[in-house]
């Protein structure tokens, strides 16, 4: 059962909602950026989607409920991480696995891997 902010706990963590999760270019946008920086976290309006507000909630909301990213209220304003030690744990490189397939497509050289 989700805890009271809607966050799955391990074991509920289901491969299909990240997928769908990330099937959304947006969603990805924010979870690659997240992954480039795994230690940091962010508040909702420090990405810069061309989306609405209500939009970017929607999307935050989705993401928070396949278990990708851990939100923390601070009252007006919210911050987002990666929960990524959890998703290693979970399904064992699939955040790797993003991170070179954006590599991939931008003409990079695929990242280190973040494990």
């Amino acid at each position: 059962m989700p805890d009271d902010s809607g966050h799955p706990a391990l074991e509920e963590m289901e491969i299909g909602a990240i997928f769908a999760a990330l099937a959304d270019p947006i969603r990805r946008k924010v979870v690659l950026a997240l992954a480039a920086r795994p230690d940091t976290i962010r508040h909702c309006s420090s990405f810069e989607l061309p989306v609405t507000k209500a939009t970017r909630t929607h999307h935050f909301r989705v993401l928070r409920e396949s278990g990708l990213i851990r939100q923390v209220d601070l009252g007006n304003s919210r911050t987002n991480a990666l929960r990524l030690a959890e998703l290693q744990q979970r399904f064992p490189g699939l955040v790797d696995l993003l991170m070179a397939e954006a590599a991939a497509a931008s003409g990079l050289v695929a990242a280190e891997p973040v494990s």
